[in-house]
């Protein structure tokens, strides 16, 4: 069977103005030797008051000036893919450049249809979004492979395989009607070295743009090893600055771990709770379409640096903890057992949203109590009335803070509860809850989040986890 390498490229990868774009090059050129490639891109960053950011946020903050009457402009959009034009060869560039005024236009048109509205939502902020972003950066990249005599195409939004529901901003990928759609880029693939797409955007099954969550080009990556897994021997490249190691390295950055390979589980459960290394909701896709396949995270700047996920592992060597990690801005919500099922089928069916654990039940008054641990408040301030309306005397609580230790092995780590007790108690920080079970070798500690107590906690975990024993 053909090899398939599914590979996306996010917007640190691409670098401010795509500074790093000819490693990207190179690494596209070294995966097509032994595999067809499809290559799938985020929105590339900019530099704006002296800081990088992503194309993404500078088109929500001309949306927000749009919905407040500023007259919106692409001004740092179009100076940003100037730049990256130049990476174009002669004969390409003429074509290139028109590619991109073509999308900026249509980002443009929804910006104005914002301003008369004084609306940014729905459609129009996910045309503004996708044509400024994703989609355009997919096609200059097909121009730039193009010009280093890779054969290439990009994938037009007509002929998008990538099927969602009619949530446009926060939408949800839908397979079979995906399989429908399949046959373009089927033949693009064929014919073709590398085929471009646009990561982080969908369709309606009645061609309305839609868009994933933040870091849903990871998604977007993880539904094209869905689709494709049958027809070719599909692996999935999460190109990054690095691979992954024991904690992330902009809080620790002494005796970090070089983590070999992780389990579909303890990645999804590191993303969940704060590492960067992918969007946890694509594994969860991955999982509950019963595909297994081979995902590897790439240091691209050092190729040979990789973690690799699976859903299941070898036996493993090493520490059995893998990952320190934490989460700030999550609370808890305190609702009656009897009631909790009723609220989890709506939270899956109705809210498609999973960012959630569920905490060990208390008892008190001769009633029990079940408690859901949601790591984005923000999403529960949203939602509260939604929450509540399942049971009116449930309670929330804010400004909580999760450090959470990942291994499946974790079981054969000797006294590691006691001793990272006794760890953050040192550090001068209360523990407000912590849920530990055998059964998901899981470690939960509950902190507040105030101050930098989620930092500070990581630290001193991850110190003490090298001299704890195992079996």
């Amino acid at each position: 069977m053909t090899k398939l390498i599914v590979a996306k490229f996010g917007g640190s990868a691409i670098g401010p103005n795509g500074e790093t774009i000819p490693k990207i090059i190179q690494r596209i050129s070294d995966l097509k030797i032994d595999a067809k490639v499809i290559a799938v891109f985020s929105a590339p960053l900019t530099i704006h008051n002296e800081k990088k950011c992503s194309l993404t946020d500078i088109i929500l903050e001309q949306g927000r000036n749009a919905e407040n009457g500023i007259t919106p402009s692409l001004d740092i959009v179009k100076s940003t893919y100037q730049k990256i034009l130049e990476m174009v060869d002669d004969k390409n560039k003429e074509n290139c450049k028109k590619t991109i005024d073509f999308h900026l236009e249509k980002a443009q048109k929804a910006l104005d249809e914002a301003l008369k509205n004084k609306e940014f939502a729905n459609e129009t902020r996910s045309q503004a979004l996708a044509f400024s972003g994703e989609i355009l950066m997919s096609h200059v990249m097909n121009h730039i492979l193009k010009s280093n005599s890779v054969t290439s195409e990009a994938v037009e939004f007509e002929s998008w395989p990538i099927v969602t529901d009619n949530n446009i901003e926060f939408t949800n990928f839908l397979i079979a009607e995906s399989r429908e759609k399949m046959g373009k880029i089927v033949e693009m693939v064929e014919k073709n070295e590398v085929v471009t797409i646009g990561g982080f955007i969908g369709k309606t099954v009645d061609n309305i743009l839609t868009t994933y969550e933040r870091g849903g080009s990871d998604r977007t990556a993880a539904d094209l090893g869905i689709l494709f897994h049958k027809k070719y021997e599909t692996s999935i490249d999460f190109e990054k600055d690095s691979a992954v190691v024991s904690a992330d390295p902009k809080i620790v950055d002494s005796e970090l771990r070089e983590v070999i390979q992780l389990s579909y589980n303890e990645a999804r459960l590191a993303g969940m709770f704060g590492m960067k290394i992918l969007d946890p909701i694509a594994i969860k896709e991955i999982v509950e379409n019963g595909v297994d396949m081979p995902i590897t995270i790439t240091n691209m700047k050092n190729p040979e640096k990789i973690t690799t996920i699976k859903r299941s592992l070898e036996e493993q060597k090493g520490h059995p903890i893998k990952i320190v990690t934490g989460k700030e801005n999550c609370s808890i919500f305190r609702i009656e057992t009897n009631c909790i099922q009723k609220l989890l089928t709506s939270l899956e069916k109705d809210k498609h949203y999973s960012e959630f654990i569920i905490l060990s039940p208390f008892t008190k008054d001769g009633l029990e109590f079940s408690r859901i641990l949601f790591l984005d408040g923000e999403y529960v301030k949203r939602n509260e009335k939604y929450l509540l309306a399942f049971d009116s005397l449930a309670t929330i609580t804010y400004n909580r803070g999760v450090i959470t230790l990942i291994g499946d092995e974790m079981w054969r780590v000797q006294q590691v509860v006691s001793r990272i007790s006794v760890k953050i108690g040192e550090s001068g920080l209360n523990i407000l809850n912590m849920d530990a079970q055998e059964e998901t070798s899981r470690i939960i500690i509950v902190v507040e989040d105030s101050d930098n107590n989620i930092t500070k906690a990581i630290k001193a975990i991850h110190q003490e986890i090298s001299k704890i024993n195992f079996i």
